[in-house]
């Protein structure tokens, strides 16, 4: 569900003004469940270059799609049945589920690859942005080879001076998201969840 802010007019200014600088095609910062996130329109090719430019990451290396819900998630993707149970067992949370991408996704986000990893933050201010602008990049705030950013007090300057809006959250727990593939049953990246993630990929419920 998404957060309301309507009680928080400085909250909802600042979520609109993010909002709007994602449109423009600009980058913005927001706090997760594990760590702040650098978002860029993920459905727009040019914004998701800026994303890669900003952290100097690698264009070999993926950004994950960030939605506000698994049924957001279903409307850019072709995930099998076993994925779309799996997804509705651990989001909102701490898990990228890695399926097939749908044909709105670009190249540039997937590295050319036809799977994308999903990310749905269980926060309710990252969600309450993603319903606003719709799939952002879901990739840490850093710049690449360095830690991830928890505190926006360790925000890099490179990055801070290179976005348009920063949505302070406080501090955020830190744990990276593990990521996985429930088709084949891979986890690619340890992290939160990963013991009942393993529980359910060896015995997923019959109901789903």
């Amino acid at each position: 569900m998404t957060a309301d802010t309507s009680d928080d007019p400085d909250r909802s200014d600042e979520l609109r003004a993010a909002a709007a600088a994602v449109d423009r095609g600009e980058l913005v910062v927001y706090p997760t469940e594990t760590v702040y996130g650098l978002g860029a329109d993920a459905l727009d090719a040019a914004a998701v270059e800026r994303a890669f430019d900003l952290k100097g990451r690698d264009r070999s290396n993926p950004l994950s799609l960030g939605v506000a819900s698994v049924d957001d998630a279903l409307r850019y993707t072709r995930p099998t049945e076993r994925a779309v149970a799996f997804a509705r067992a651990f989001l909102p949370g701490p898990v990228t589920v890695v399926v097939e991408r749908g044909d709105r996704v670009p190249d540039a986000l997937t590295a050319g690859r036809d799977h994308v990893g999903i990310r749905v933050p269980d926060h309710d201010l990252a969600r309450a942005l993603m319903a606003e602008t719709g799939p952002l990049t879901a990739t840490s705030a850093n710049v690449s080879g360095t830690g991830s950013v928890t505190d926006l007090g360790d925000l890099d300057d490179r990055v801070r001076e290179g976005v348009a809006a920063v949505i302070d959250g406080g501090e955020t727990p830190g744990t990276e998201s593990t990521v996985v593939d429930p088709d084949a049953g891979t986890i690619h990246r340890r992290g939160a969840m990963a013991g009942a993630i393993e529980a359910w990929l060896a015995d997923p419920p019959v109901d789903g």
